[in-house]
């Protein structure tokens, strides 16, 4: 437990310190929420891809999919680093950085205001950006606090007072400058802890070769052995679904686009194409890949197959206090990075988009 607390505390300490120290590159809006436009290709990569995949993947969908697909749900890691990272920021990337700042536009709301001179289209865009971001944004709180309560057994009030204060020193003082620095180094630490947990899996198992061959003596849902090991596991159109769904929807997301605003010149837009991509890559194909073994490690009770229960279970069987601190750093590096994204966006939104605007409207309608 005390390796834990000094981990996390060297981690808070970091991270507030990477807030208060950005805070003297703040000087206006445009620094504030665009990070002054001059973002270099590994903070936009890095950035891109830590928003991309919070702790959701690594607890969650690496656990459950990883058990209904076998070694095939790595492809949904594979997809998502192809066409959420690598397409998106083939088409996406660069266009969407030249209109904005053509436009001078902060917010996505605001591109379809001055794009297609649309006051309502703008209106729509917010209002639909604040009814479902901002819940969002809480739900991230609620999983990253519980997470927390059970984790150092703290009461789930002061820990959602604690996430709170640390993301707000860094994203209140240090805006997205500070949001990008504090991404680079969580990614970082993600990919450290990924490749830690895939190599701990297998190697709890005799290596790649034995945990295939055991795994592919598994029975499926269905009682067919063999599947799980197979090029496209036991319901390949079921992980077709999954494989769009998760790597199409990026796309669309505020969050998401809005990294593309941030990038200092085409030059960089190439570089961090690569980056985003490699990182995707190592990230999500390592969660599936990881959970991919998940009957290996864990049986479900009577009750049926716990999704979220998987990855803690397996982890807790092999990794050493040191190694299961690494992994809380990478959860918590998971989630503080998406956290941090849907603030800055969702709050910008609404301030900037909805808030402003009107208040302005009432005040020259004054007498």
């Amino acid at each position: 437990m005390a390796i834990k607390i000094i981990l996390i505390c060297i981690f808070f300490a970091l991270t507030a310190t990477i807030g208060i120290v950005s805070r003297k590159r703040v000087n206006d809006v445009s620094s504030f929420v665009l990070g002054g436009r001059g973002i270099g290709p590994w903070l936009a990569g890095f950035s891109y891809g830590t928003t991309y995949f919070s702790a959701v993947i690594f607890v969650g969908y690496a656990g459950q999919f990883g058990w209904n697909f076998g070694v095939a749900a790595t492809w949904i890691g594979i997809a998502n680093a192809l066409i959420g990272g690598l397409l998106a920021w083939k088409i996406l990337a660069r266009r969407t950085r030249t209109m904005t700042h053509h436009l001078n536009t902060t917010t996505m709301p605001e591109f379809f205001n001055k794009r297609y001179h649309s006051p309502a289209l703008k209106n729509v865009a917010s209002i639909i950006i604040f009814i479902f971001l901002v819940p969002y944004t809480s739900s991230v709180y609620k999983g990253l606090s519980q997470f927390f309560e059970m984790t150092f057994h703290i009461d789930f009030v002061y820990c959602v007072i604690g996430m709170g204060i640390l993301a707000a020193i860094y994203v209140v003082l240090g805006g997205y400058l500070a949001a990008a620095l504090n991404d680079f180094i969580q990614g970082t630490i993600m990919i450290v802890g990924i490749i830690m947990v895939v190599w701990a899996v297998l190697a709890g198992k005799g290596g790649f070769s034995e945990a295939i061959r055991q795994l592919s003596q598994v029975p499926d849902t269905n009682g067919n052995t063999g599947s799980l090991t197979s090029l496209f596991g036991p319901d390949p159109l079921a992980l077709l679904g999954v494989v769009l769904m998760t790597s199409l929807g990026a796309w669309g997301l505020p969050q998401m686009v809005h990294k593309f605003y941030v990038i200092k010149d085409d030059r960089s837009v190439k570089i961090g194409t690569i980056i985003s991509t490699v990182f995707c890559l190592i990230i999500a194909g390592g969660s599936y890949f990881m959970g991919s073994f998940g009957r290996l490690y864990y049986t479900s009770g009577e009750g049926g197959v716990v999704y979220d229960t998987i990855v803690p279970s397996m982890l807790s069987q092999r990794l050493t206090d040191l190694m299961i601190g690494v992994v809380l750093i990478l959860v918590l590096s998971a989630s503080l990075s998406t956290l941090s994204s849907l603030v800055i966006t969702s709050s910008s939104t609404v301030v900037l988009d909805l808030l402003t605007p009107n208040l302005l409207k009432l005040k020259s309608d004054k007498p």
